[in-house]
């Protein structure tokens, strides 16, 4: 199987994070966004990883060649023209009958993926039932669950079992032949090529597609989304390392990933705190944040924060969004 993963976005609603590194490499809970999708990937049978890069995506090809042991290709996405159209970027690489699952790569989630290890189904799409559909694509199924329509961000849709980025197709040449009927025909939402039309000419040419549900998914795509998400990783068995440290003069309140190499003196820090490699705090209280590798904080209340690498924070704040290599002083 192979596994294509779309990455090419700006991610504008993560500045001024994603002005310096892309989206999928924002770090929660000790790890990139991405390190935690290649590590849900991992139980799969995966012959080669095709990333569809955009901005930054030097970092990308970087990341996964020095931290990831995985075949991989690279495909530049340099128009954002939308999702099927970043897959079909990659369709010299998708002409045989091979298996393909199009993972895009912003997301925490668990599954199984029980449906397609078996082997038995044409194709898979993963749900989630929430509360609020307008803000995603959406499945209808038949009396036998099914998939006979995919809607995408409708103003009233049909059901509520959102579609969450994950897709299963048994032929990679069957998707490809699919989003080539799309752009040909021009069906566009919102003047992008959204999968979800893709999908829709695979179905009504009799493909079956099942559903399989995730217990858990959160999105990685704003601030306040990826403390959510730090906090939930962070709940997880194995993420939390406090018991590991010693600091001198240092309350910790777990749970909390803390980089061994940080330096840190006459502070408080927890609970659900991520800090990076060579961070230094000192007189501080830290909580609820994200501290990026080479940060330094003095003297600051620091809560719901996200703080870049290599910036400075001193003073009394209690929420705080601050970028790579930038310097905030409160006195």
């Amino acid at each position: 199987m192979k596994v294509v993963i779309p990455l090419a976005g700006y991610g504008t609603r993560l500045r001024p994070h994603t002005y310096t590194r892309p989206k999928p490499l924002i770090n929660i809970a000790g790890k990139p966004v991405l390190g935690h999708l290649l590590d849900k990937l991992s139980t799969l049978d995966i012959s080669e990883y095709i990333f569809i890069v955009g901005y930054l995506g030097d970092q990308i090809e970087e990341y996964i060649t020095e931290h990831q042991q995985v075949p991989a290709k690279y495909v530049v996405q340099q128009e954002m023209l939308g999702q099927s159209h970043a897959i079909y970027l990659a369709r010299e690489h998708l002409t045989t009958d091979e298996p393909v699952f199009v993972v895009f790569g912003d997301h925490i989630f668990e599954t199984n993926f029980d449906l397609i290890k078996d082997g038995k189904h044409e194709a898979v799409i993963y749900v989630k039932e929430v509360d609020d559909p307008q803000r995603y694509g959406v499945v209808m199924l038949d009396n036998n669950r099914h998939i006979v329509k995919v809607v995408e961000k409708a103003a009233q849709p049909p059901t509520n079992l959102a579609v969450i980025g994950l897709y299963y197709i048994n032929s990679g040449r069957k998707l490809i032949d699919a989003i080539d009927r799309q752009i040909k025909d021009n069906k566009k939402t919102k003047n992008e090529y959204y999968i979800a039309d893709a999908l829709q000419n695979l179905i009504d040419s009799g493909m079956k597609f099942d559903i399989e549900a995730v217990s858990d998914w959160l999105d990685c795509g704003s601030p306040e989304l990826v403390l959510e998400a730090n906090r939930y990783l962070l709940s997880q068995g194995g993420k939390d390392n406090s018991h590991q440290l010693h600091f001198d003069n240092v309350i910790i309140i777990p749970p909390v990933r803390i980089d061994p190499t940080c330096r840190i003196q006459n502070s408080v820090i927890g609970p659900y705190v991520s800090i990076a490699a060579g961070c230094k705090i000192e007189w501080s209280i830290v909580r609820d944040s994200i501290v990026g590798e080479d940060a330094e904080i003095q003297n600051t209340l620091l809560e719901s924060s996200l703080v870049g690498q290599n910036a400075f924070v001193k003073g009394q704040f209690t929420s705080f969004n601050v970028g790579d290599s930038s310097s905030v002083r409160f006195s």
